[in-house]
């Protein structure tokens, strides 16, 4: 079975399209796990049609059962946990990047908007794991640091006085 194959039988069962995501475009993981949130429902009914059953037949001549695995994970709610995990940790962080992103001036809102980013995906990170504030976390732990290396590279002076001579 090929991909055109593939698509038609997803095409059978959602009205919605399945996006080519340029891996340059920022965020392309995240638009991508939106987009499968957007199309959950007509994945789990192409997993379980008729058609997908002969696909996967067609397939067991590979030496991975790749349908298998992609079956599972489609029907697993587990793993839909964790992309709605994945999704809620990272929305914060994309929709700075959509603000700072625009041809808008919002210069000199880069150190609130930082800040506010940064305890957003801390609750979510901390809700997720049952925690307290006054508790650590690894995951957070891990992330913070990759947030504040990324911001220890892209800050600026101009930043700051943008910052300073924001009239409030």
């Amino acid at each position: 079975m090929n991909h055109g194959m593939r698509l038609s039988m997803f095409n059978q069962f959602s009205r919605l399209k399945l996006l080519s995501i340029a891996e340059t475009r920022f965020a392309s993981v995240v638009c991508m796990l939106k987009r499968f949130v957007d199309v959950k429902i007509a994945l789990q009914q192409m997993v379980i049609s008729d058609r997908w059953s002969v696909y996967r037949e067609v397939r067991d001549d590979s030496p991975t059962p790749t349908a298998q695995i992609v079956k599972d994970l489609i029907l697993s709610d587990v793993w839909w946990d964790k992309v709605d995990f994945i999704l809620r940790i990272t929305t914060p962080i994309y929709e700075m990047i959509r603000i700072t992103d625009t041809d808008t001036p919002c210069l000199h809102l880069v150190y609130e908007m930082w800040d506010s980013m940064i305890e957003k995906v801390k609750k979510v990170i901390y809700r997720y794991e049952g925690k307290q504030e006054d508790e650590s976390s690894d995951l957070y732990s891990v992330i913070y640091d990759i947030l504040i290396a990324r911001w220890t590279k892209g800050n600026n002076p101009l930043h700051c006085l943008a910052h300073s001579l924001n009239p409030r």
